[in-house]
């Protein structure tokens, strides 16, 4: 990929032929995401994962804390400190 220079913003890449086009405009994040729970995926489940656990470590919570339990944990943190708790 050539990259796109214009100053002040990050590089953007920019594809070299057609082909690489037609590649580069189907990466987006909803396909990203699309590809979780599949081989492709794998990576990114595993990402996930270890976000999840550094977060979760970084409130002081129990290891392996579920998604549902942490919204729930995250939303009463965040609501206390707008009410300036």
């Amino acid at each position: 990929m050539v990259p796109e220079v214009v100053l002040g913003y990050l590089h953007r890449p920019v594809a070299k032929n057609e082909k690489a086009a037609a590649i580069l405009k189907k990466r987006t994040p909803t396909a990203l995401y699309n590809t979780r729970g599949t081989s492709e995926g794998t990576w990114l489940h595993t990402l996930h994962r270890d976000l999840n656990a550094a977060m979760a470590a970084a409130y002081g919570w129990r290891k392996g804390i579920g998604e549902e339990h942490a919204r729930e944990k995250l939303f009463f943190v965040h609501t206390a400190r707008a009410d300036g708790a």
